[in-house]
């Protein structure tokens, strides 16, 4: 049972809206509930005993601007009728259908944790990883933190165009030193530190124009102390002017230029490579090269050929998409929970009293600051929804009372688990060390509330 004492202004006769997720979308989904001026109380489930999802365990730790949102979703956490629950996870300890049974409303912002696959021969091989996986290690996800990666290899292929290639492609080139005074976790520092990745291949499937880079994220290339980046057009010598000659593709195409006239100098190498399909990777149980073909036009047709790339680590960041959640209804093609405007249902029907936010909504697309209007138009949908959703038997008060669920973490059980890190990384020169292990986040925590 909830203990009372934590019930806060959860009262008869107001609206109780459930949010499934600690991230972005979720923060912003109880934004605007709270601030849409109706009787709305919210709870907050997240698996996890921390908040922030993605901007925790997603965003570089070489980008801690874009850390600074978390002072927004505290501020959120601060108002009237918010109550957090971490170390809850719903499906597992607490199904959908007990949730129902206590809140008006149900938002599922639980994003797009599933990591495509390339599907080509010897994807099982070891040494391919997904890159999503390589992200939550070296920022201290609990899930992934005794992930190993086989750092010893020189060459390393990193698939996809987009900016979690990157992410993942700038942490291998950094130097040590480069990493040491971020919030990187201490277990993927010292495992770098160690690396002999010498050189970085960042291949595409589509033309230099065609990229989803960040050009401000690409221009980071440029400055890194040990590692240059090398761009090879390929055929795409004659470079096609971009469709939208001001957005981001553009400015992108810009940068590319200009790297693949720069001098090559120093020790370690980000090498981009485009126009390139994968084909297979091949190796006697580890992976020794990766195959792609690459298409040529001349005298009016097509030729392909086939390229090898000699490497011992291979990452995929293709895209990502929604884990299927039972009862719930499933977009496979686009990876998605199956909605209408937020509102979860397939065929023209909805399923009444459930809804959704975020990547699991929209797919794995836009910024941190793109969750806003996502939560904000499913949130409009839920408010014109409540005054016809039937009132639920039970109070939240009863919601752990036939689950295993005995502890979990409220917001300032959180606050205390933030300022040990905070305090732990003080004394390393970094802005917090990660707490990584479920148990220690507990122990911070000052062992949680007791339901």
């Amino acid at each position: 049972m909830i203990p009372r004492a934590c019930l806060g202004s959860h009262v008869v006769g107001r609206y109780r809206v459930a949010i499934v997720g600690g991230g972005p979308s979720g923060f912003y989904a109880a934004e605007a509930l709270l601030r849409s001026g109706q009787s709305v109380d919210v709870d907050m489930f997240e698996r996890l005993p921390v908040p922030y999802g993605l901007v925790r365990f997603g965003v570089a730790p070489d980008h801690p601007k874009l850390k600074q949102v978390t002072r927004v979703f505290d501020r959120i956490a601060g108002m009237r009728g918010f109550r957090f629950f971490g170390a809850v996870e719903i499906g597992e300890g607490v199904s959908v259908t007990a949730l129902r049974s206590c809140y008006h409303a149900v938002i599922l912002a639980t994003g797009a944790a599933v990591g495509r696959l390339m599907d080509v021969p010897g994807e099982t091989l070891p040494g391919n990883h997904q890159a999503g996986d390589f992200v939550a290690w070296y920022n201290g996800h609990p899930d992934f933190r005794h992930l190993r990666f086989d750092l010893n290899a020189e060459q390393a292929v990193i698939i996809g165009h987009g900016n979690v290639a990157l992410d993942v492609a700038r942490i291998l080139a950094k130097t040590p030193d480069e990493l040491r005074h971020t919030d990187i976790a201490a277990h993927a520092l010292e495992a770098l530190a160690a690396s002999r990745v010498r050189e970085i291949y960042l291949v595409g499937r589509r033309g230099p124009d065609q990229t989803r880079f960040a050009a401000k994220e690409l221009q980071e290339f440029a400055e890194l102390a040990d590692c240059d980046p090398v761009v090879e057009f390929g055929d795409c010598s004659e470079l096609p002017s971009s469709s939208d000659p001001d957005g981001e593709a553009a400015a992108a195409l810009a940068v590319l230029q200009e790297f693949s006239t720069r001098p090559v100098a120093k020790r370690r190498h980000c090498v981009f490579l485009f126009g390139l399909t994968p084909l297979g990777i091949e190796g006697d149980g580890r992976i020794r090269q990766m195959l792609f073909s690459q298409s040529h036009e001349g005298s009016g047709a097509v030729a392909r050929t086939q390229v090898a790339l000699d490497c011992g680590l291979v990452f995929s960041s293709i895209g990502r998409r929604a884990e299927p959640i039972c009862g719930i209804p499933y977009d496979r093609a686009r990876g998605v929970h199956a909605n209408i405007g937020g509102r979860l249902g397939a065929d023209g029907s909805v399923l009444s009293g459930l809804y959704v936010c975020g990547w699991g909504k929209r797919g794995p697309q836009g910024t941190i600051g793109t969750n806003r209007a996502c939560s904000v138009e499913t949130v409009a949908n839920v408010l014109a929804d409540l005054p016809q959703l039937d009132e639920p038997p039970r109070h939240p008060d009863r919601l752990f009372a036939a689950t295993p669920i005995r502890r979990y973490v409220d917001y300032p059980a959180w606050e205390r688990i933030d300022a040990e890190e905070v305090a732990r990384g003080g004394a390393n020169g970094k802005p917090r060390e990660k707490l990584v292990a479920v148990e220690e986040m507990f122990t911070a925590a000052g062992g949680g509330v007791a339901c």
